[in-house]
């Protein structure tokens, strides 16, 4: 009896969503990883519920994060892009 793939299921996941899940803000575009390490999830555990930048920072990465950071964005706006990165990835991030 064969067990579990967990590289086929990876491999399977990757296919369907692909490396990374993008949105667009203004004339810019962005990136965010579509599977969390382990070590990723363990530094958003870490992380105050209330800090929004630091949540922001590690997904999108430092780069990313300072072109982020010049656009006028609301709370509202994150709550849309990390509902929207949830549904689609599944990672379900900035729920309750």
């Amino acid at each position: 009896m064969t067990g579990f793939n967990v590289n086929a299921a990876r491999a399977q996941r990757l296919e369907a969503l692909g490396h990374s899940w993008t949105f667009e803000l203004d004339d810019d575009s962005f990136e965010l990883p579509t599977e969390l390490t382990r070590t990723t999830a363990r530094e958003l555990r870490d992380l105050d519920d209330n800090d929004v930048d630091g949540l922001l920072q590690l997904l999108l990465g430092e780069r990313q994060f300072v072109r982020f950071e010049k656009h006028d964005v609301t709370m509202q706006d994150i709550a849309a892009i990390l509902d929207a990165y949830g549904k689609e990835t599944g990672l379900g991030l900035g729920e309750d």
